[in-house]
């Protein structure tokens, strides 16, 4: 006997229009959570308060927004206020301690201090890789000022904190691997590697070869390296390298104090802990570069590259973002913030010629900051 159920599925099928209306998507629970927040320019001054000053607000600020006929614009005003204060100097200076990781020590602190400078002159942030005077400058702690001073460690057209003989030291290692990694991590906001192909090659490892360059772009035993950068036993070093090694020759000129030398003076760890020669990073024949397709030739070159890229904008803000709210560091800690919630202010920041201090009002006037 012949089953009836194909029979019935069909005459449910048939009693089922063709422009029924497809079932409404599920409410995202996060978007509902945030949906439900509530302005409060109140809670928002305190954290402004705390993050902009280092103290709480006084009685007569959170009367001023509490009773004001428009709390939004005297919240604003109050948040401009802060930023015009001296002490927001003090705040800046330490923010760029954690986020350079350089600091309590007098050399170290000029890097701080020059990026404070930056921040508070509201000069765009590309100086931090581009600005060629000023680089070394010094922190008051009494008066909270900052005074310029000129790096005096031998390089010939300084970089911003490129160039910076408190970095330079501060990071000394093999090949100048480290710098590069303080670069790559501070101001791209992701480690190694820092650019993955979208097809992968096969290159006879356990895993393939991921990076933008030519397999052989870096330097191995095989095309004249002391360290084979091109080892195929697992492909990892190649596929981080493969960067990293197109940067890293202009940091080998510095040595372990941050002075800069005409040539490489970085160390191997190879027996005996040779100098390294540029045959170590690179093949006779391939250039340096920041990134596939870009190449560089200097610091100053270097310095613009860097300025011009847009994960390194993208980046700054995001760092921006995590200090306003309380976060801890996007590479250490993984807090990574999603492209559409600084997309506005990363808008505005790019459009206004990257200008520190109107980023930060727009950080801390948003309407995510606000809202609780």
């Amino acid at each position: 006997m012949t089953p009836r159920w194909p029979l019935v599925v069909l005459a449910l099928a048939a009693c089922t229009p063709d422009d029924a209306p497809p079932p409404a998507p599920q409410a995202d629970e996060w978007d509902q959570k945030l949906d439900d927040r509530v302005v409060d320019y109140n809670a928002a001054l305190r954290i402004a308060s705390l993050r902009l000053l280092g103290e709480l607000p006084t009685l007569a600020e959170i009367q001023g927004v509490a009773a004001a006929a428009d709390p939004k614009a005297a919240y604003e005003q109050q948040v401009q206020a802060y930023i015009a204060n001296p002490k927001f100097t003090r705040q800046m200076f330490h923010f760029w301690q954690d986020t350079l990781k350089l600091g309590d020590d007098p050399e170290y602190d000029e890097a701080a201090a020059f990026a404070t400078g930056v921040t508070v002159n509201n000069r765009p942030f590309a100086d931090l890789f581009t600005a060629t005077t000023g680089t070394c400058a010094t922190y008051n702690e009494v008066t909270f000022g900052i005074v310029s001073g000129d790096c005096t460690n031998g390089v010939p057209t300084h970089a911003g904190l490129l160039t910076h003989p408190g970095m330079n030291r501060q990071f000394d290692s093999n090949f100048g691997f480290r710098r590069v990694r303080w670069l790559q991590e501070t101001f791209e906001c992701t480690a190694f590697p820092a650019e993955i192909a979208t097809v992968a090659e096969d290159e006879g490892g356990a895993s393939p070869y991921t990076g933008m360059f030519p397999f052989k772009s870096i330097a191995g035993r095989e095309n004249g390296g002391r360290v084979d950068f091109l080892d195929n036993t697992s492909l990892l070093c190649a596929n981080c390298h493969s960067n990293i090694n197109h940067i890293a020759p202009l940091f080998g000129h510095f040595d372990t104090l941050g002075q800069f030398n005409a040539s490489i003076v970085a160390k191997t760890p190879l027996s005996g802990s040779p100098v390294a020669v540029m045959g170590d990073y690179l093949p006779p024949g391939e250039g340096m570069a920041w990134r596939h397709g870009v190449p560089i030739s200097d610091f100053p070159s270097l310095g613009h590259a860097v300025a011009s890229d847009p994960n390194t904008a993208a980046c700054v803000m995001s760092r921006l973002w995590n200090w306003a709210l309380g976060k801890s560091d996007i590479v250490d800690g993984g807090n990574r913030v999603p492209a559409d919630t600084i997309a506005a202010q990363l808008a505005t920041f790019t459009a206004s010629g990257g200008k520190l201090k109107d980023a930060i009002y727009n950080i801390f006037t948003s309407d995510d900051f606000v809202r609780f």
